[in-house]
């Protein structure tokens, strides 16, 4: 997707602040993915939690036909600033292993909970492959 990057503005590090998508496509829309594993459990680390999360949204994403390069959007939820700060290294290992080097607008919201209570983060992914 051709990334939205002003000359004169500063280039964004770990996102882009818009991608545009032309012509007809099969839009993907992801319900938020959580870091919870097949048995239902949570890693109390949230780094393990984002690379959990961002796992189950390439999978989905490979069902419907797609890859991290048809992402156009992701909304994050994350229950702590601190954790989330502290956790930079393995959540940007876990963004390497699972969407390599795409880099889609992103937005970061703290929130004062999940559904869950075990879930440190969630992210919604909005995705659109471009018909052939």
């Amino acid at each position: 997707m051709p990334v939205l990057q002003p000359a004169d503005w500063p280039r964004p590090r770990g996102f882009s602040h818009g991608v545009t998508a032309d012509g007809p496509g099969q839009w993907i829309v992801l319900a938020g993915q959580t870091g919870h594993d097949e048995k239902d459990g949570y890693p109390d680390d949230v780094a393990a939690q984002v690379r959990i999360a961002l796992e189950r949204i390439i999978r989905l994403l490979k069902e419907a036909g797609a890859g991290p390069e048809h992402i156009v959007r992701l909304v994050w939820y994350l229950t702590s600033r601190s954790e989330y700060e502290g956790a930079g290294a393995g959540i940007g290992a876990a963004w390497k292993d699972t969407l390599g080097r795409n880099f889609p607008p992103s937005t970061l919201l703290y929130i004062s909970g999940l559904v869950d209570a075990r879930a440190k983060v969630e992210i919604e992914v909005t995705a659109c492959v471009p018909k052939k």
